[in-house]
């Protein structure tokens, strides 16, 4: 059989591909059409960590950058970028190539396609988003970009075993690896591989309406990680409302949850709208739920099944629209198991595990919390400083109260040291027992 030979007009598009990068939808498909129209062959990309994963998958002749990402620090990327793909030309959204970075034969054209898009409101031409509803209406359009960024990062993606206590799946990175910076939630400290791992699937879920179950002992931060879940979805702009389960006697709690009507109960002098419909279009946050009444569970299954809920004394049946995350210290399928929490409940939602690690699992990470945690002191008073003998204590502990007790006993050394610029370790006291 004759092999045929592709036309030299056919090759040469094959070749001329260019991975446009930006946050803004509007802005990639219209550079896309102008190249497009130019015999180019284009990708897109959201965010940087996925422009990465492509540049990986199609190796482009250039790429065109927006002047900020969504999940990345521009001048970052660009560097760690060109380091690892030094015969792609780089053109930023300032209309300026990338310096180092060498020039394609089309860099005109390029520059061409930029300029026959140029709008006062796009992203490209503004480095920041405008104060008002014009950042939150901004914030919406970039949150499933920046959570979604390493969805096509090459990653090797494994279903899991269930044993009732592990999430759908698993995710480990194939080579080549992302550079941590593509990786890490910025309210996440620390660059070890546990970290890197609740990151991860922070970004996978943030922008579905997965509910998500997040264990991990007390102080290990389960609460900034839902924060994050909430920040990196499309449901940004709308309520984040979180609840303590255990910190609410029992005979509160529903009406918490879901609200009351007038004389529904002696006390209920007015009306009261519920935890659960005041994050309608948003976020509801349940902190330890494994610490909510067995009868309660039952009325808050019936609302994760239909989405429905009736205020306490009330007959009316409100739809509500919120994305559950609930977080829990226990290991909660084992508790299911015994019956100490709702099988049926638990699957609801535990569709999505996200760990988080005790810090003794990640003592790598305790200089940078260090330095993290004594930064923010310093907003208010001059930063310290902390020697290697203190250092060395820190190090020596089992830290049974995980990152809240690492933050109590750095701001008790801080009040201790006075206006010393330097903690040593007669200033570092763990107290009686953790925190």
């Amino acid at each position: 059989m004759a092999t045929t030979t592709p036309s030299p007009a056919r090759a040469q598009i094959k070749q001329r591909t260019a991975l446009v990068t930006s946050a803004d939808t509007s802005f990639r498909q219209s550079v896309s059409s102008v190249l497009t129209g130019l015999r180019w062959h284009v990708r897109e990309a959201q965010g940087g960590a996925q422009a990465w994963g492509e540049a990986m998958d199609i190796q482009p002749q250039t790429i065109i950058v927006d002047s900020w990402l969504p999940d990345l620090d521009i001048q970052e990327f660009l560097r760690e970028f060109h380091a690892s793909f030094p015969g792609i030309d780089i053109v930023t959204g300032d209309l300026r190539p990338f310096e180092g970075s060498i020039a394609s034969p089309y860099r005109q054209e390029l520059l061409y396609a930029l300029h026959q898009v140029e709008r006062p409101d796009s992203a490209v031409w503004n480095t920041a988003p405008s104060l008002g509803e014009q950042r939150c209406r901004t914030k919406r359009r970039l949150s499933s970009a920046a959570s979604s960024a390493v969805e096509s990062a090459g990653n090797d993606v494994r279903l899991a075993e269930l044993d009732g206590e592990e999430s759908v799946e698993s995710v480990s990175m194939s080579a080549p690896r992302l550079p941590s910076a593509a990786i890490r939630i910025p309210e996440l400290v620390g660059d070890s591989a546990e970290m890197l791992e609740v990151s991860r699937r922070i970004r996978r879920v943030a922008p579905l309406d997965t509910s998500v179950l997040i264990e991990g002992p007390t102080g290990s931060g389960k609460e900034v990680v839902a924060t994050a879940l909430h920040r990196l979805s499309p449901r940004c702009c709308k309520p984040f409302v979180a609840i303590n389960c255990a910190a609410i006697p029992e005979a509160l709690l529903e009406a918490e949850l879901f609200g009351h009507t007038r004389g529904a109960f002696t006390g209920a002098v007015q009306r009261r709208t519920g935890r659960i419909e005041a994050a309608n279009g948003g976020t509801l946050f349940l902190d330890e739920i494994g610490e909510m009444p067995l009868s309660l569970q039952a009325k808050l299954l019936r609302f994760v099944e239909s989405g429905e809920l009736q205020r306490i004394g009330d007959n009316e049946t409100i739809k509500v629209d919120v994305r559950i995350l609930a977080a829990t210290h226990q290991r909660l399928g084992k508790l299911s198991k015994s019956g100490g929490f709702r099988a049926d409940l638990y699957y609801r939602l535990a569709v999505f595990l996200i760990r988080t690690p005790a810090l003794s699992e990640r003592l790598e990470d305790l200089p940078q919390l260090v330095d993290h945690f004594l930064q923010t002191m310093g907003r208010t008073t001059p930063v310290k400083q902390i020697d290697e003998s203190a250092m060395a204590l820190l190090r020596a502990h089992p830290w049974l109260g995980n990152v809240r007790e690492l933050q109590h006993v750095l701001e008790r050394a801080t009040i201790l040291a006075g206006n010393e610029s330097v903690l040593t370790a007669a200033e570092i006291d763990f107290g009686d027992s953790a925190d």
